[in-house]
C-alpha cells in the first residue's frame, strides 16, 4: 500500500462529497409534480432508479403503482412500486421481463392519470426490448460490439434508439394519453436528458441517419442481423416537437457538474484549493489520463497552470476500447493505471477515480487510488504494469498493489469521478 490512510481519507471524503450531491431525496425534493385527479404511477430504470424510487415514495407520501427496474445487488426496499433487479451492462432475459412489465404499468392510462419516470444511467442495457424482427440475442450482441468499440456514448445511443421498442422517447408514447414527468439523474457528458439511458422518455432530434453515421465514423464493428436492421429500421420514434407530448415535462434533477461542484466546496473548506477541469471530459480513458498527468507534472514542477497545493477534478465519461480480451476492469481504472504510469517517481500527487455509481466495470470496485509510488508498488507484488494496461487488466494490478476503492453500490450514478492532489 503506497498512499498513506490520511491522504486516502481526504479522496475518499471528496468523493463522498460528490454523491452526496446526487443523492435521490435531495434531488427530488424540488421537481415533484402536483399530484393528478386519476392515478399516479411511477416507472424507472437505471443503476440508481430503487432508490429514487423509495425517496419519490417517502416524498410523495401516498400509494403509488409501478415498476423500476434497476442493475443486481442494486435494489432498495420500496412499500408500493414494485423493483426488478437485471444485468447491465450487457442485458438479460430478466430486463426483457422487467421492460415488458413497465410497459404493462402503462397500459390503459387516461388524461387524467401522471406517469412519473426515474431515469437514471445504466437504463440504457437494463431496459431491454428487441425490436420486431431481432431478439435479445441480438440486443447482447449489439450491446457487447458498442461496449468494446470505444466509441463515445453519444454514438453508442444513436445506434441503440434504433434497436429498441422503449428507447429514443418510445416509452413516453407508449404513456399516452397520461401526462409524463420525467425525472432524470444524468450520467451523460452535457446532461442531455435525450441521452441519458437512451432517452427511453424524452424525444431525440438523432433518427435512423444519425445511427448509421456513427457506425461509419467510428468504424464500429456491428453484428451482421444489426447492420441489416439499421438499414431498413423504421422511423417511428417520437420527435422533439410531437404535439402529443406536448404536456409532458422533463427535469435533470442531479449531475456531474453540481456533484463536482460540492467537492470543490469541500476541499476548499478544507484549506486545498480545488479546479474543475471539465465535467463532461470523454476519450480513450489512458489518453484522457496523459493529459490529466501532464497537467499535473506542470503543476509540481512549475506551479502552473495552477498553484500548490491543488486538486484537480474532473467528470464526464471515458471510454476503453478492447483489443485484448480477457482481462478485468473499467474505464476509471484503465484511466489510473496510465497516470500512474506517467507519474512515476513523482512526489507530492495522490489520486482516485471512481465510478459514482460504485462500480468500475465488472468487478466489486468503484476504482482505485494512485499516487508516485503505484507503479513500483505494483512490480513489488510481481505485476508488470504496463501488461496488465496492454491487457486491460487495471484491476488486478490494483489489487495487487492493495489500492482499489471499493464504497459498494451509492444509489446514484453521475459518472465518472477524478480527484488528483498536488500537495
Amino acid at each position: 500500500m503506497s498512499i498513506d490512510p490520511d491522504t486516502r481519507q481526504f479522496l475518499t471524503d471528496l468523493f463522498d462529497a460528490a454523491v452526496a450531491a446526487a443523492d435521490p431525496a435531495e434531488a427530488l425534493k424540488d421537481f415533484l409534480p402536483e399530484k393528478p385527479k386519476g392515478r399516479t404511477v411511477v416507472i424507472g430504470a437505471g443503476k440508481g432508479a430503487a432508490q429514487l424510487a423509495a425517496a419519490f415514495e417517502d416524498l410523495w407520501g401516498t400509494p403509488v403503482e409501478g415498476v423500476v427496474v434497476t442493475r443486481y445487488g442494486y435494489a432498495a426496499a420500496c412499500r408500493w412500486l414494485k423493483v426488478i433487479e437485471a444485468a447491465h451492462p450487457v442485458p438479460d432475459a430478466a430486463g426483457e421481463s422487467a421492460t415488458r412489465a413497465v410497459l404493462a404499468a402503462l397500459d390503459g392510462l387516461t388524461e387524467d392519470d401522471l406517469v412519473v419516470a426515474l431515469i437514471t444511467g445504466g437504463g440504457s442495457a437494463l431496459l431491454a426490448a428487441p425490436p420486431e424482427g431481432l431478439t435479445l440475442d441480438d440486443e447482447v450482441a449489439l450491446n457487447e460490439a458498442l461496449l468494446a468499440s470505444g466509441a463515445p456514448i453519444s454514438a453508442m445511443n444513436a445506434i441503440r434508439k434504433q434497436v429498441s421498442r422503449v428507447k429514443g422517447g418510445r416509452l413516453a408514447q407508449a404513456a399516452l394519453p397520461a401526462r409524463m414527468v420525467s425525472l432524470i439523474v444524468s450520467d451523460v457528458p452535457g446532461d442531455d436528458p435525450a441521452e441519458v439511458a437512451s432517452g427511453p422518455t424524452v424525444p431525440s432530434a438523432s433518427g435512423r441517419a444519425e445511427a448509421l453515421a456513427a457506425v461509419r465514423t467510428f468504424g464500429i464493428d456491428l453484428p451482421e442481423r444489426i447492420t441489416a436492421f439499421l438499414g431498413t429500421a423504421p422511423e417511428d420514434a417520437p420527435a422533439p416537437d410531437d404535439p402529443a407530448l406536448a404536456r409532458n415535462a422533463v427535469h435533470v434533477i442531479a449531475s456531474a457538474a453540481r456533484s463536482l461542484d460540492a467537492a470543490r466546496a469541500l476541499s476548499e473548506a478544507r484549506g486545498v484549493p480545488a479546479v474543475i477541469l471539465s465535467d463532461a471530459v470523454e476519450g480513450e480513458a489512458r489518453e484522457v489520463a496523459k493529459v490529466h498527468a501532464a497537467i499535473a507534472r506542470e503543476v509540481v514542477l512549475r506551479d502552473r497552470p495552477f498553484a500548490r497545493p491543488v486538486v484537480l477534478l474532473s467528470g464526464g465519461e471515458t471510454t476503453v476500447t478492447i483489443r485484448q480480451a480477457g482481462g478485468r476492469g473499467g474505464r476509471n481504472t484503465e484511466f489510473l493505471l496510465s497516470l500512474a504510469m506517467v507519474l512515476d517517481g513523482l512526489d507530492g500527487v495522490a489520486a482516485l477515480a471512481a465510478d459514482t455509481d460504485g462500480i468500475d466495470g465488472s468487478e466489486d470496485n468503484a476504482g482505485a487510488f494512485a499516487d508516485g509510488d503505484t507503479v513500483a508498488a505494483m512490480r513489488a507484488a510481481g505485476v508488470d504494469p504496463a501488461e496488465a494496461l496492454t491487457g486491460h487488466d487495471a484491476w488486478g494490478a490494483f489489487e495487487a498493489a492493495d489500492l482499489l476503492f471499493v464504497p459498494g453500490p451509492t444509489g446514484t450514478n453521475v459518472n465518472d469521478f477524478r480527484a488528483i492532489w498536488v500537495k
